[in-house]
């Protein structure tokens, strides 16, 4: 076979073939083309909204859910309905020490408080935070540092703020860090600056101090406005939100089936129906590509049918002079590969070149909306495999026709 392939004659026939029937012969490549386009083109559309969507979440850990107190629906055990419900520290390190598949627990304050500068003041979000918020929800910090485990400790007045804060409250240029700003009368330094992230997820803040020194500030003690809950990745994380729910409704005095006590937002559940979205969309584009490149072969099927019943004469010619059925083909086979992989190479460039004006047009800047869109070169070599084999198996249909052709009624055939 391998001969056969790197033999002059053998090419030489199938160019033959096609240079009788060009307009035919390219019309009938378009629906390959086709096929390969919209396969490589789609499918690199949504890698690159998958890379945009990885991008927006950045650090963040997605398999997370918040949970906050709100107030109670069901009377129960001496408590009237519409009690209002506050966590507190406890419940936040009961939940993490006894919660199935929970990795960390964040407990998280805020409130609106005036900030001042000099001459210059506004209301913004104050969040006390601890640390570890920094490795479930990273900040992109331009300048300093964030909330360390010394700033607990000690209480300290120091504060983050995000890039917005600084445009409103500092001279173009100003130095931020060690600078001094005024919260609800008390005096903070300025440890740190982050970019603001393209999409909230869970309750944003403008302003971040140490938890403990929010707690004193304000007079919150020990209670907290929500928890931030992130499950190990091989956990559910809608059980886990259910199994805290539950614990803290127990920690609180609350009904079991009481629906309205906490309020939560499970990112991890949305995250999922995202990412099953993209997977869906891939599946999709599989499926319309596939379908779309077997329509486009069997059009060069057909086609070669009729191709060889125009050939008629010839074959009987070459089987008279001995070719064998084998032969006869395993040429055709050959016209049939070779039309769908030249079809198929232009669509892949073709899709390779799309891929390029998508990235030049919507793949730039910070608010791009697809990223790097992009197929891997398993995916261009599958997809060359496919169109081998279906090239193969249609180019049968018109080999064992031109098998069946009598070389005496040939060579009758005007």
């Amino acid at each position: 076979m391998l001969k056969f392939l790197i033999e002059r004659d053998t090419w030489q026939e199938v160019f033959d073939s096609f240079s009788k029937n060009k307009l035919r012969s390219v019309l009938t490549m378009v629906g390959v083309w086709w096929g390969i386009l919209l396969l490589i083109g789609l499918l690199g559309s949504a890698k690159g909204l998958e890379n945009s969507f990885t991008r927006l979440f950045g650090d963040f850990a997605t398999n997370s859910v918040f949970i906050w107190g709100q107030s109670t629906a069901k009377p129960f055990k001496g408590f009237q309905k519409g009690r209002r419900v506050e966590l507190s520290l406890s419940d936040a390190k009961k939940v993490e020490d006894n919660v199935a598949g929970v990795e960390f627990v964040v407990p998280r304050n805020q409130r609106t408080a005036t900030l001042t500068r000099q001459l210059l003041s506004g209301s913004f979000n104050v969040a006390g935070d601890m640390p570890l918020l920094d490795k479930v929800q990273k900040k992109d910090l331009q300048h300093g540092r964030f909330i360390n485990e010394g700033d607990m400790l000690k209480k300290r007045k120091v504060v983050v703020i995000s890039e917005e804060i600084y445009k409103q409250l500092f001279e173009k240029d100003e130095k931020a860090i060690g600078a001094a700003l005024t919260i609800e009368g008390v005096v903070f330094k300025v440890i740190g600056v982050f970019k603001e992230a393209d999409v909230n997820m869970g309750p944003s803040s403008d302003v971040h101090i140490p938890f403990s020194t929010f707690q004193q500030l304000f007079s919150r003690g020990d209670k907290i406005g929500w928890i931030m809950i992130t499950g190990q990745p091989e956990f559910d994380i809608k059980q886990i939100e259910a199994d805290a729910k539950l614990m803290l409704k127990n920690l609180n005095t609350i009904h079991p089936e009481d629906k309205r006590a906490f309020g939560s937002f499970n990112l991890g559940d949305n995250f999922a129906k995202l990412t099953g979205f993209l997977k869906g969309m891939q599946f999709l584009t599989w499926f319309v590509g596939i379908a779309t490149l077997i329509a486009g072969v069997f059009a060069i099927g057909n086609i070669l049918l009729i191709t060889v019943k125009e050939r008629t004469k010839e074959i009987g010619v070459r089987r008279a002079l001995g070719a064998t059925p084998y032969e006869i083909k395993r040429q055709i086979v050959v016209e049939a590969v070779f039309l769908t992989v030249v079809a198929g190479g232009f669509g892949i460039l073709s899709g390779g070149w799309i891929l390029i004006a998508l990235n030049h047009f919507f793949g730039q800047g910070d608010d791009a909306k697809i990223v790097n869109p992009s197929v891997s070169i398993s995916v261009v070599f599958v997809a060359l495999i496919i169109l081998v084999v279906l090239g193969t198996l249609i180019g049968l249909i018109p080999a064992f026709r031109a098998t069946r052709v009598k070389p005496i009624e040939a060579l009758r055939e005007e």
